[in-house]
């Protein structure tokens, strides 16, 4: 896996969580609704411990893939079902929902800047350090 690609899939994972965060503090109080959240990292992590050193070679666009392929996970959303919150069945915490917006912040925050390293040392790379 390229680290470019990789780098675009945790943005897109930290993205969809902010919105998931947003959506569940907006429906702090309404009746019966459960939280969700974004589930990336582990998924990224177990497809990484997942692959092979080994590479094929194909000759031919027929061929089947064989070893270490580029399919970058994407996230996912679940919903918490196991706890209640609130009398009216609602389970949002909105402690621990903005707590998870601040956490989310600064790691999109750190992956912008992540990926703005690779692009400048691509740009080194093709330019020089002139």
């Amino acid at each position: 896996m390229n680290n470019i690609g990789i780098l675009q899939s945790a943005l897109d994972a930290s993205s969809l969580r902010q919105q998931v965060i947003s959506n569940n503090i907006a429906n702090a109080e309404t009746p019966g609704y459960k939280t969700k959240k974004v589930v990336f990292e582990d998924i990224l992590k177990q497809q990484l411990n997942n692959q092979s050193n080994f590479v094929g070679n194909p000759t031919d666009s027929r061929h089947f893939a064989i070893g270490n392929t580029t399919n970058i996970p994407s996230a996912k959303t679940v919903e918490n079902t196991n706890s209640i919150m609130q009398s009216n069945g609602n389970n949002v915490d909105i402690d621990e929902e903005m707590s998870r917006m601040g956490k989310n912040s600064l790691w999109y925050y750190t992956l912008t800047q992540q990926l703005t390293s690779e692009f400048h040392q691509l740009s080194i790379a093709i330019k020089g350090r002139s």
